[in-house]
């Protein structure tokens, strides 16, 4: 990641956590509903028996806690950037199934990787620069990736008086479009539910 991006973001949700603590409002969420609802999207993803999964952003481990909750099992990696938010992960989350990395290994590879939320929040940054950012990291998380990936992001489909200038509002289409070109061709774009954004889960092999 480009290292004037990391230390806005990190600069922010360093922020946020110091205000709210590691809570959904900690990481920036409207709502515990919303955060509940872009989770169950995500982890339609999920269709392996007990699979090897890299929650890329983890925050404070928000998404182990609704697969365990919902009875997903999975071997659970939680990956952020954040040190503040990865000491409040590890705190709240003693399990034999997690662990937690603020750095990947070269060669890391995983069966499923989610990213919730990663490219909504773009700051000051400009449109082009996060643009470009988005492509980069969607590139990192499909070779990190061996059964599939599956990301969020918000919509350029959103109430034009509703949507706010830190924040990213990519066209869906163009992201579908270049997972499918770039990716695999088992793709799916999931816009169908009551927030605005959308999900895109890719899968690497349908049989």
């Amino acid at each position: 990641m480009n290292e004037h991006i990391q230390k806005l973001l990190n600069g922010y949700y360093s922020e946020k956590l110091r205000v709210h603590g590691p809570g959904y409002k900690g990481a920036d969420w409207g709502s515990l509903e919303a955060q509940q609802i872009s989770f169950g999207q995500l982890s339609r993803l999920i269709t392996a028996e007990n699979p090897s999964l890299l929650d890329y952003g983890c925050g404070y481990g928000a998404l182990y806690d609704f697969l365990e909750e919902h009875k997903l099992n999975t071997n659970y990696t939680g990956f952020d950037i954040s040190g503040e938010m990865l000491s409040h992960a590890k705190k709240l989350h003693i399990a034999d199934n997690a662990q937690w990395a603020g750095s990947l290994p070269a060669n890391a590879l995983y069966d499923y990787v989610i990213a919730c939320g990663i490219f909504s929040i773009k700051l000051e940054i400009p449109t082009p620069e996060w643009e470009a950012h988005t492509l980069q990291t969607l590139q990192k998380i499909n070779a990190l990736s061996k059964k599939g990936f599956a990301f969020n992001s918000l919509t350029s489909y959103s109430d034009a008086h509703l949507m706010k200038d830190h924040l990213y509002y990519p066209d869906p289409c163009f992201l579908f479009d270049y997972c499918k070109k770039h990716f695999s061709k088992y793709v799916s774009l999931i816009h169908d539910y009551p927030k605005y954004e959308f999900v895109i889960i890719v899968r690497k092999d349908v049989g």
